[in-house]
């Protein structure tokens, strides 16, 4: 499952250098194309650069959440199966610690 998360983390990963990119690449398009300055590309470029960097944090503390939670509640039903079972334990060291009943009629007072 870990590794699941991290795959996933990864992908995201990937799909935001992808994403800056093209973001870039059409940015310098638009330079030589002349429709805006190389200084407003830069700015532009960092707005888009911080917004992402936002989202990223924002999603990777989301996932560390439901991660955290998923633990937990797994960690919580192994907890209940393992108090149970000691109390099935328990209940069996009992039964088998009870003196004897009392003789039946094939053995000896």
């Amino acid at each position: 499952m870990i590794e699941t998360i991290k795959k996933t983390l990864l992908a995201g990963v990937g799909a935001a250098v992808i994403t800056k990119e093209k973001v870039q690449d059409a940015l310098d398009d638009y330079v030589r194309q002349g429709k805006i300055k190389a200084d407003d590309a830069r700015i532009i470029a960092e707005k888009i650069a911080e917004r992402g960097r936002r989202e990223f944090e924002e999603l990777g503390h989301q996932a560390s959440a439901k991660a955290a939670e998923l633990f937990n509640k797994h960690d919580t039903a192994v907890t209940a199966r393992l108090a149970a079972l000691e109390a099935r334990v328990a209940a069996l060291e009992a039964a088998s610690s009870a003196p004897a009943s009392a003789p039946t009629r094939n053995q000896e007072p």
